[in-house]
């Protein structure tokens, strides 16, 4: 194993997180970057001071040099690009959602055994600062036995509509957007088997001529009958994250409870001993470090922070997380729940999963 990791990235507009993450990791080279809009790659060059880009993805999956595809293009195009890169004998970083049709999962999952590679999915909430250091006292058993927790993912989002391909089949606010908050939910219910969900198409939606629902509830019961519960609205006006943080997963156990959340840097922590009051941790000297561009559109530090993990994983032997299989198991949970708001019935993950993979 080389010392160092050489990156390809395929798609610019939010592949400029992981090339700056690239850029500034000690762990990874940047080989090449690529997208269908010469004008975007020629400001990516001049923005990070690069030398060569390509429109073509080719160019990617042909060079020697490069270990690793960072796959950053629209939603109904990551199967494909993910097949193409491992079938190139890369592996792949995937942005989430990694696929929108679990009917691809099958021919994915051999084509990796094939390929002998590793896909990781880039589920960048993971890799945010409180959400990390919640991680680490869950693990540590401070929070006790689990009894229950809440996720949410929370944005009036409906400036993404504007993107020409948001409005092409595939699209939809629970894939794209609520995928943050069941992967955190997921993260800590690896065994989520029934899913019973709630949703509507608001009057904002629907003004764009789509008919996915942008307003979503559901509950999501283990096999030992812990529940979660995960929500997301994105097409209606926000309290603003001052308020609500966009993003939030608040684990409720018999010996504590914490919240952590997106965007700002904080996490809430009432442990043992008990008080009556939670105490507030704050990490804005890190501000910096996690979003690098104008306001707090890109977080690219989470981006650096899963791909020095990906990294030491590679290099260890281990295979990082969430890997492909995981990224499916999520898929089927996102399934399930648009199955469950169009029936009223319970969902099983099993079931959704055997559908494709029986």
């Amino acid at each position: 194993m080389k010392d160092k990791l050489t990156l390809g990235v395929l798609g610019l507009g939010e592949g400029r997180s992981i090339i700056s993450a690239c850029l500034e990791s000690e762990l990874w080279e940047l080989g090449n970057i690529c997208d269908i809009n010469e004008e975007v790659c020629k400001v990516r060059a001049e923005e990070f001071g690069l030398t060569k880009y390509t429109t073509s993805y080719q160019d990617l999956l042909d060079d020697p040099e490069i270990d690793v595809i960072g796959i950053y293009t629209p939603d109904q195009l990551h199967a494909l690009h993910i097949k193409m890169a491992l079938q190139a004998g890369k592996h792949v970083i995937c942005t989430k959602p990694l696929i929108v049709d679990l009917g691809e999962t099958k021919e994915l999952l051999e084509v990796q055994r094939r390929a002998e590679k590793t896909v990781f999915v880039g589920q960048s909430s993971r890799y945010f600062e409180p959400m990390i250091r919640q991680r680490r006292d869950f693990e540590a058993g401070k929070h006790g036995g689990l009894v229950t927790l809440e996720t949410h993912y929370v944005s009036d989002s409906r400036w993404f509509l504007q993107k020409s391909w948001s409005l092409k089949s595939g699209f939809s606010w629970l894939y794209n957007f609520m995928n943050h908050a069941v992967d955190l939910a997921a993260w800590y219910l690896p065994d989520v088997q029934e899913v019973y969900a709630v949703g509507i198409v608001s009057e904002n939606t629907k003004e764009w001529d789509l008919t996915v629902p942008d307003t979503i509830k559901a509950i999501l019961k283990s096999s030992n009958g812990i529940c979660a519960s995960v929500s997301g609205v994105y097409a209606a006006p926000t309290l603003g994250s001052e308020i609500e943080q966009s993003i939030s997963c608040t684990l409720r156990g018999t010996r504590g409870i914490s919240r952590a959340g997106y965007p700002k840097l904080r996490y809430l922590t009432n442990f043992s001993p008990v008080k009556k009051t939670a105490e507030l941790h704050t990490y804005d000297q890190r501000h910096g470090y996690y979003f690098r561009f104008e306001a707090e559109t890109h977080h690219a530090g989470e981006y650096q922070n899963y791909i020095e993990e990906f990294a030491r994983c590679l290099m260890q032997g281990e295979t990082p997380k969430p890997d492909l299989e995981e990224g499916i198991r999520t898929i089927a949970i996102l399934e399930a729940i648009d199955e469950s708001i169009k029936t009223g019935k319970v969902v099983k993950v099993d079931d959704v999963l055997a559908r494709y993979l029986d």
